[in-house]
């Protein structure tokens, strides 16, 4: 009985150890360009929804931000980072970008697309770069934490730093609460 305890106790070791070390391709991307980050990973905690997420990091759910492919009337992608805790305003943000119109990219689309799997999607390592847009509110913090590319996996850096790594702006793009 002991030594199953002493198995069990080095493979929940071996298991923290191997999450703890896991390093995703937006933290080689970051690592590459010696941009500050601080990584976090919610694997095993079953959230699933970016307010969860936010949670079970332990964060400020208006820090935590969600990666958002849209396409415009014109054809065009163009990405978006929200607050888990709001929504995206399709208006405005077509605005942002100077388009008449814009949806959101079907999630069956996005892999192909992106790289990237719904719920794993990064602004950083897309199969190709797209103008990106962080909602205004994003200037608020020092750092924001969004996807780090892989479900379970969030890296947290400055604003000014992610400006320095992909063609990104800043506007009022979320739905405005009453």
């Amino acid at each position: 009985m002991h030594s199953s305890k002493i198995q069990l106790n080095l493979y929940i070791r071996h298991y923290t150890l191997a999450i703890m070390e896991t390093k995703t391709n937006v933290m080689r991307i970051l690592d590459a360009h010696h941009t500050p980050y601080k990584s976090y990973s919610y694997v095993g905690t079953g959230a699933t929804s970016g307010d969860a997420v936010a949670a079970a990091l332990h964060q400020n759910p208006a820090q935590v931000f969600k990666t958002l492919v849209t396409v415009a009337r014109s054809g065009i992608h163009y990405v978006f980072m929200v607050p888990v805790c709001a929504e995206l305003d399709l208006k405005r943000a077509a605005m942002a970008v100077g388009e008449k119109s814009i949806n959101m990219l079907k999630s069956r689309e996005l892999l192909g697309l992106t790289g990237y799997v719904h719920g794993g999607c990064s602004p950083i390592g897309m199969k190709k770069q797209f103008k990106t847009i962080a909602d205004a509110s994003a200037q608020n913090f020092a750092t924001i934490i969004f996807s780090a590319g892989r479900i379970g996996y969030q890296v947290e850096v400055s604003p000014s730093d992610l400006e320095k790594l992909i063609p990104l702006g800043f506007a009022d793009v979320c739905v405005q609460q009453n």
